[in-house]
């Protein structure tokens, strides 16, 4: 296989037509394909002359599956690194726009077929665009790729930066969205952060407003999707889930309503709730494959929490039995959880029988629980004030007095 090697004598825009007509006509045989070869090359020279790149960048990828089917990686690299650089001749953003849709639309064509390389090609494209939009918009192709061709722990290092990619691109609702829930597939996809794939789908779900009903019914299914991963996970006790308009919607709802009513339980109700549910709803957890023994575990350990904040601080061995239905051995070991996981902070006094609580997390922490941080806020504020007028106080007198005594002393 030839490799490109373009000459000072030759346009490299030229040299790639060469290559990739010589390469999709080589089974013609060579009369027939240098016919053909020569034809492209006149109307490349043409599109050149005529500054029509869009034209140009059509012309090479006509071919694309064919490109990536025989030509080598090393030759793909130089193929695309010159059609990409095509959208640094343009004057018009939108002709810029029109040349890297195209390309990405064909490198992504195969997802499966050299999914690494394509998505290098992808990223060298990206990094050649100054206009946001295209950005984006080549981004998203990324993703999608990442996603189809199974090659996601490529992508996911640049989530880091997404909040500065963000604001650069300066995206509206529908597009936040798009990439909300693209990032969230992505991260489940790779199986590497399930809490980061949960985050993404309720920023996603969080972008729609409660007064556009329409488009709230476009997010039912995927407020059903965020609903089950909390409840799966092990280790999400807390969240506003309840206050979002998306998932709110979901109560009533006739199809979707025992979704809603489950995390509800899993956010303000015990274990006595969750168990009622789920003696009249076992088709319910059979279709969404929750695990029976995992959601009473989990219960568990919320109630135990529950009662750390309704309890004055003091449980006793009693109470967590009775409440979290175990036997009289077990209170103890269930507390500990409870502290491993760092929902207590708290200290077992085994002579009384009581758990003593310091502190234990907030299940929601919704706008009352703000309105309670801002007056604890304020009062802290205002004892601290207290202490430093003391303390100025204090200073002058003892300015005074040291006054007064180098007067006596005199």
């Amino acid at each position: 296989m030839t490799t490109i090697v373009p000459t000072s004598d030759e346009d490299p825009a030229l040299s790639v037509v060469r290559f990739v007509a010589e390469l999709s006509w080589a089974d013609a045989g060579p009369e027939v394909a240098e016919g053909h070869v020569s034809r492209l090359l006149v109307e490349a020279q043409e599109c050149i002359i005529q500054k029509r790149w869009l034209d140009l960048a059509s012309l090479i990828l006509a071919s694309a599956d064919i490109i990536f089917s025989k030509a080598s990686e090393k030759d793909l690299e130089c193929i695309y690194t010159v059609v990409c650089h095509l959208v640094k001749k343009p004057e018009s953003l939108d002709q810029v726009h029109e040349i890297a849709e195209l390309i990405a639309t064909k490198v992504t064509q195969q997802p499966n077929e050299k999914p690494g390389l394509r998505l290098k090609i992808l990223f060298n494209l990206y990094n050649l665009l100054e206009n946001p939009y295209s950005q984006f918009f080549v981004y998203m192709e990324a993703l999608n790729l990442a996603v189809s061709g199974k090659v996601t722990e490529h992508v996911v290092p640049s989530f880091k930066k997404l909040d500065d990619f963000i604001s650069e691109w300066n995206l509206g609702t529908k597009d936040k969205r798009d990439l909300f829930l693209t990032v969230a597939n992505v991260l489940e996809d790779s199986k590497s952060s399930a809490k980061e794939s949960f985050d993404y789908l309720v920023k996603y779900l969080e972008t729609f407003s409660g007064d556009d009903a329409l488009a709230l019914a476009e997010a039912k299914e995927e407020a059903v999707r965020a609903v089950v991963e909390f409840v799966k996970s092990p280790d999400m006790f807390q969240g506003d889930l309840l206050d979002i308009p998306a998932i709110a919607q979901l109560e009533k709802d006739s199809a979707y309503a025992p979704v809603y009513q489950i995390l509800n339980i899993f956010l303000t109700q015990r274990l006595d709730a969750y168990l009622d549910f789920q003696s009249s709803n076992s088709d319910f957890f059979n279709s969404h494959a929750l695990v029976h023994e995992d959601c009473v575990a989990k219960m568990r350990l919320i109630s135990l929490v529950d009662l750390g904040t309704h309890e004055s601080g003091h449980i006793s061995y009693s109470l967590i039995k009775e409440t979290l239905q175990i036997e009289y051995s077990e209170v103890e070991p269930w507390v500990v959880k409870a502290i491993t996981a760092k929902l207590l902070d708290c200290r077992i006094d085994q002579i009384n029988e009581v758990v003593i609580v310091n502190r234990c997390s907030k299940r929601v922490f919704g706008l009352h629980e703000w309105q309670s941080l801002r007056s604890k806020l304020a009062a802290w504020r205002g004892n601290i004030a207290n202490v430093i007028s003391t303390i100025q106080a204090n200073k002058i007198v003892e300015d005074g007095t040291q006054a007064v005594q180098g007067l006596t002393i005199r």
